[in-house]
């Protein structure tokens, strides 16, 4: 006789399948009775049986697939050879085709460090349709050599990491369906000679005669001159990154009115900058932001949109001097008259306390703090909260691909939310004793993480023999507190260096600049040069030893 199989079932969550190959009619060694199949359940309903419809889209291609398919079945996911050559260096690829030139005051470039710094302003520039005679080509005039493979090899020959093929396409792209660059081929076929012009409105309101205004952009068929675009152009930002706005869509303008969220009508009330620039930036359900997968061109664009910020708030505030009341600074005016420079003549504009990163605002926090030591004597503690760029919060909102240094606005933002919860757990919740009061600063690490220094005043101080219920420079215990022990063995550790280690960036003359490894001591004392010397205690005697041992 055959053995008959049956495969069985179990009820539960995970819904295993047990095969049993021996005969139906035997019972089991140990006097247990097999599983069989039970015609009274419906098993076509269990969840790990249904294999549902072909309804889950792919967040890099926009495929269907089954809930089961595997995970590069359409696409690899988005990661091939080619697009993570594009990603990686999008921002030369955008140089390729900008429109204008980028500039600044004073650029500073460290070679040390991956780091931009802009002083002073940041400006764009673009020049005439056509280069005058024994000129190259260069940003929008090359849109005009035709779509050939002389514009492709013009933009390849300043940009050495970009790929021929990529370039191609995406001239193809912006030849077809940028709308800024369909407009300056008609405009220019229509010039008959180098006198003529074209003039971009900075809102969509044809240009009629002369009456231009300032913020408009005129651009010759030929000549030597480069016309500065102003920020608050709606194309100031498609002609800087074609390949965010590849359509040529219109960006900020001082024209859009806010709308009354209730009637849905425009109101008397102009978006600002800073308004039109964060619903650019969120994440909404159901909408795909391409701008926030740009990587380091997204990064460069958000530093150019803040700059833009910042310019129309000085403006405002330049414009608004009376408003200001900036009259009545005698004080400060006096001091510039007694303190300034007889030799730097110009319009005077001072900045309020509330401006962010001015002289005066900056004092104005330092007047506080001092304020708070002359009434309740030195701070009691002195926390750093640094950022985790692995926390869960950061990491479960990166969009699939990226990193936390792809996504700076989702780091600072958890970094906020996080920082507000720790201050609230400290003051509102007693987790010290009774806050008298507390002020912190928040700072960026040039890697751009952000951490925060926190001076708390507590109502009761802390006595000497608190110290180390409050303070521990030790390794948990893993038993105890095996959480706790994982975050300080992988985030809180120093070295290895010393002898372990002599290439150490904190190795100096031999030594760590650290003070690393640090005296083993059972109690936190007070050390000669005003620092604590933490408890350390020896896992073999308590701490009465004085030797650390580095096996």
């Amino acid at each position: 006789m055959v053995p008959f199989v049956a495969v069985t079932y179990k009820q539960s969550e995970n819904c295993n399948m047990q095969v049993i190959s021996e005969p139906r009619h035997r019972e089991s060694k140990s006097g247990r009775e097999k599983p069989v199949y039970d015609v009274s359940i419906d098993y076509s309903n269990y969840q790990c049986v249904v294999i549902g419809s072909m309804n889950l889209v792919c967040s890099h291609c926009k495929a269907l697939k089954y809930k089961n398919d595997a995970n590069g079945l359409c696409c690899a996911n988005g990661i091939g050879t080619d697009s993570i050559h594009f990603l990686t260096h999008i921002q030369q690829y955008n140089n390729c085709f900008q429109m204008t030139s980028f500039g600044a005051t004073n650029a500073v470039r460290e070679n040390f460090m991956p780091t931009f710094k802009i002083q002073g302003q940041i400006y764009h520039r673009a020049g005439s349709l056509l280069p005058v005679s024994d000129s190259d080509n260069k940003f929008l005039q090359i849109y005009f050599m035709g779509n050939s493979p002389q514009e492709i090899d013009l933009r390849c020959a300043h940009n050495n990491l970009v790929k021929r093929s990529i370039v191609e396409q995406l001239q193809t792209l912006f030849h077809q369906h940028n709308q800024l660059i369909i407009l300056f081929k008609t405009a220019l076929d229509l010039m008959p000679s180098d006198n003529h012009k074209i003039v971009i409105r900075a809102d969509k309101t044809p240009a009629v005669g002369e009456n231009l205004e300032s913020r408009d952009i005129v651009l010759h068929r030929r000549n030597f001159q480069l016309q500065p675009i102003k920020e608050t152009h709606r194309s100031y930002d498609a002609l800087q990154y074609p390949i965010i706005f590849w359509q040529g869509e219109d960006g900020y303008d001082l024209s859009i009115k806010m709308i009354n969220p209730i009637t849905g009508s425009e109101t008397n009330k102009k978006v600002s900058s800073m308004n039109y620039y964060s619903y650019r930036l969120m994440i909404r359900e159901n909408a795909d932001n391409h701008i926030l997968k740009c990587r380091r061109l997204y990064h460069k664009y958000v530093d150019d949109m803040y700059v833009k910020i910042e310019t129309e708030r000085l403006t405002f505030i330049r414009l608004n001097q009376t408003k200001l009341r900036s009259e009545e600074y005698i004080h400060l005016r006096d001091a510039i008259n007694t303190d300034g420079n007889a030799q730097n003549v110009g319009r005077m504009t001072i900045l309020p306390a509330t401006y962010i990163g001015s002289p005066r605002h900056m004092h104005e926090y330092a007047q506080d703090a001092m304020s708070y030591v002359r009434h309740y004597g030195t701070a009691d503690l002195f926390i750093t909260f640094t950022c985790n760029p692995q926390w869960i919060e950061i990491k479960q909102e990166l969009l699939p691909g990226k990193s936390s240094i792809d996504r700076h606005d989702i780091t600072a933002r958890v970094f906020r939310q996080k920082l507000k919860s720790l201050m609230n757990f400290i003051v509102k919740h007693n987790v010290f004793g009774e806050t008298r009061c507390w002020m912190y600063s928040v700072e960026w690490q040039k890697r751009g993480l952000p951490h925060a220094h926190i001076l708390i005043w507590l109502v009761e101080k802390i006595r000497p023999n608190e110290v180390d219920a409050v303070i521990s420079a030790e390794i948990p215990n893993v038993q105890v507190d095996p959480g706790l022990h994982e975050v300080v063995i992988k985030n809180m550790i120093h070295g290895p260096c010393g002898t372990l280690n002599q290439n150490s960036p904190c190795m100096m003359d031999g030594k760590c600049s650290k003070r690393y490894p640090r005296t083993l001591i059972s109690e936190t004392i007070t050390g000669n040069d005003g620092y604590p010397l933490y408890r350390r205690r020896s896992t073999a005697d308590n701490g009465k030893s004085t030797i650390v041992k580095l096996n």
